[in-house]
């Protein structure tokens, strides 16, 4: 039996959704079902129970890919949702959302379409929302709803939501995600630090269950446009911006939106599921000197790619070294450990080092040696 939680809105158990989706009138209002299963199949309910038949008619498959480019941590060859008419007439609208019940499932990248599906079933009839029994994943997605449509924060979201079934309880991966979401103004917001951190967090599970990294889910290499690296002139008008340079061949390796922010002598246990907000960079109560910057994974780092524990970072177009990268984690000068980490050294010692310019002087003819000298306004060195 689902639970009331708002107007036009339940949540409920596998069996819940299955009365809605076998029985004629059986699920009264009910005119949508969220279903948030490790399987987006309908056979899911045929394989709990067998001798369960739900009448299904496809309208849509919508893969990660098949929503353009994307900066979040799902492979675009994943599958984001199915829709369908399901049910006796086929009178029900069944969105189904490949979802498991761990704690490093990646809860926030579905978030968008979930949410967005809940605003549709209420205000075109009432909607389910039941995972398999009715306790975390569905618990998750309304919580989370909760938080974004009052405002509400994600304790005090789900104490809401437990007024009305008080058996219900997110897994502690999901409650730290919704934290997150909160943290980021009750949006999914992939420029935000905290997301940033959380990829990475993502991107190294994945590692340590042996799936293979797909680099098309890297950040865009900053340096592959022709625009970055052009020696044509500029106007005046033109905004200006920084970026970070190989010193050797000038290439631009990366922007200050790649940098992953870290919390200067805390460390962190490599792949724990935990301390989101440790990592929030505006936590920090002093600063410590770093001598490395880490980055977001970008696609001009090809050896990352090959599937190493770890190895050098180098500039693709002139190949000095830059840095290093680990999938285990790099501890920084200030004391901090960084899992995963794909580290460029700041010393100034170093062979190859970055340095930072402005837009006016990204595109100037100007010579290696003239730039060193420090012709071009606005330069300056990490």
């Amino acid at each position: 039996m689902p639970y009331l939680v708002r107007d036009c809105l339940f949540i409920g158990n596998i069996g819940a959704a299955a009365e809605v989706l076998t029985t004629t009138g059986g699920g009264g209002e009910i005119t949508h079902v969220l279903s948030l299963l490790s399987s987006a199949s309908v056979s899911f309910f045929s394989d709990w129970r067998p001798g369960i038949d739900i009448p299904t008619e496809e309208i849509e498959k919508v893969l990660v890919g098949d929503r353009g480019p994307s900066k979040r941590s799902l492979s675009p060859e994943k599958l984001l949702y199915s829709l369908e008419r399901a049910g006796p007439e086929l009178r029900v609208r069944r969105m189904a959302v490949p979802l498991r019940d761990t704690e490093d499932e990646d809860l926030l990248d579905y978030l968008d379409v979930c949410l967005d599906f809940i605003d549709e079933g209420r205000k075109e009839g009432a909607v389910l929302v039941h995972c398999f029994a009715g306790v975390s994943r569905s618990a998750a997605i309304i919580t989370a709803y909760l938080m974004r449509t009052e405002q509400r924060s994600q304790e005090d979201a789900l104490e809401s939501l437990q007024e009305v079934c008080d058996f219900v309880c997110p897994n502690d991966g999901f409650l730290e995600q919704l934290k997150l979401f909160e943290e980021m103004g009750f949006k999914v917001d992939t420029a935000n630090p905290l997301y940033k951190r959380f990829r990475l967090k993502i991107l190294g599970h994945a590692y340590k269950q042996g799936e293979k990294v797909d680099s098309s889910i890297f950040e865009t290499d900053p340096g592959a446009t022709p625009e970055s690296n052009s020696s044509e002139g500029v106007t005046k008008g033109d905004k200006a911006r920084t970026v970070y340079r190989c010193k050797k061949c000038r290439r631009v390796v990366a922007v200050p939106e790649n940098v992953v922010s870290h919390t200067p002598g805390e460390g962190e246990t490599c792949f724990e599921w935990q301390n989101w907000k440790s990592s929030n960079p505006y936590n920090r109560s002093g600063v410590v000197e770093c001598t490395s910057m880490f980055l977001e994974p970008l696609r001009w780092m090809t050896s990352v790619e090959e599937g190493a524990l770890e190895g050098k970072l180098s500039c693709v177009k002139c190949d000095a070294r830059l840095g290093y990268f680990n999938w285990s984690g790099i501890q920084c000068s200030c004391g901090s450990w960084i899992t995963p980490a794909f580290q460029i050294q700041k010393n100034k010692n170093f062979e190859v080092q970055l340095e930072v310019w402005s837009s006016e002087c990204l595109f100037r003819n100007t010579s290696s040696s003239d730039m060193t000298s420090g012709s071009c306004i606005g330069t300056r060195r990490v």
